[in-house]
Protein backbone atom coordinates (compact mmCIF):
# COMPACT_ATOMS: atom_id res chain seq x y z
CA UNK A 1 0.00 0.00 0.00
CA UNK A 2 1.14 3.51 -0.76
CA UNK A 3 0.81 6.32 1.77
CA UNK A 4 1.53 9.76 0.39
CA UNK A 5 1.79 13.32 1.64
CA UNK A 6 1.52 14.63 -1.90
CA UNK A 7 -1.77 16.43 -1.32
CA UNK A 8 -0.44 18.13 1.83
CA UNK A 9 2.74 19.33 0.14
CA UNK A 10 0.74 20.52 -2.87
CA UNK A 11 -1.58 22.49 -0.57
CA UNK A 12 1.39 24.12 1.16
CA UNK A 13 2.51 25.51 -2.20
CA UNK A 14 -1.03 26.50 -3.26
CA UNK A 15 -0.60 24.31 -6.30
CA UNK A 16 -3.41 22.78 -8.33
CA UNK A 17 -3.29 19.17 -9.48
CA UNK A 18 -2.95 20.15 -13.13
CA UNK A 19 -0.08 22.52 -12.35
CA UNK A 20 1.81 19.74 -10.59
CA UNK A 21 1.04 17.34 -13.42
CA UNK A 22 2.49 19.78 -15.95
CA UNK A 23 5.66 20.23 -13.89
CA UNK A 24 6.39 16.50 -13.79
CA UNK A 25 5.04 15.56 -17.22
CA UNK A 26 2.02 13.42 -16.32
CA UNK A 27 -1.74 13.76 -16.62
CA UNK A 28 -3.85 15.25 -13.86
CA UNK A 29 -5.52 11.85 -13.43
CA UNK A 30 -2.14 10.40 -12.43
CA UNK A 31 -1.80 13.00 -9.67
CA UNK A 32 -5.34 12.21 -8.48
CA UNK A 33 -4.58 8.49 -8.33
CA UNK A 34 -1.26 9.13 -6.55
CA UNK A 35 -2.97 11.28 -3.93
CA UNK A 36 -5.53 8.53 -3.30
CA UNK A 37 -2.82 5.88 -3.01
CA UNK A 38 -4.17 4.07 -6.07
CA UNK A 39 -1.00 4.32 -8.16
CA UNK A 40 2.62 3.46 -7.39
CA UNK A 41 4.88 6.00 -9.07
CA UNK A 42 7.95 5.03 -11.03
CA UNK A 43 11.23 5.91 -9.37
CA UNK A 44 11.71 8.77 -11.84
CA UNK A 45 8.25 10.21 -11.12
CA UNK A 46 8.73 9.88 -7.35
CA UNK A 47 12.07 11.69 -7.62
CA UNK A 48 10.62 14.40 -9.88
CA UNK A 49 7.77 15.01 -7.43
CA UNK A 50 10.15 15.14 -4.47
CA UNK A 51 12.30 17.66 -6.35
CA UNK A 52 9.29 19.93 -6.96
CA UNK A 53 8.59 20.04 -3.22
CA UNK A 54 12.26 20.05 -2.20
CA UNK A 55 11.85 17.00 0.04
CA UNK A 56 13.13 13.44 -0.08
CA UNK A 57 11.16 10.65 -1.73
CA UNK A 58 10.84 9.10 1.75
CA UNK A 59 9.22 12.30 3.04
CA UNK A 60 6.68 12.23 0.22
CA UNK A 61 5.88 8.51 0.00
CA UNK A 62 5.71 5.56 2.36
CA UNK A 63 5.33 2.07 0.97
CA UNK A 64 3.79 -0.51 3.32
CA UNK A 65 2.87 -4.16 2.96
Amino acid sequence: MLLTKLKEYRALKNMKQDELADLVGVRRETIIRLEKGQYNPSLKLAMDLAKVFEVSVEDLFEFTD
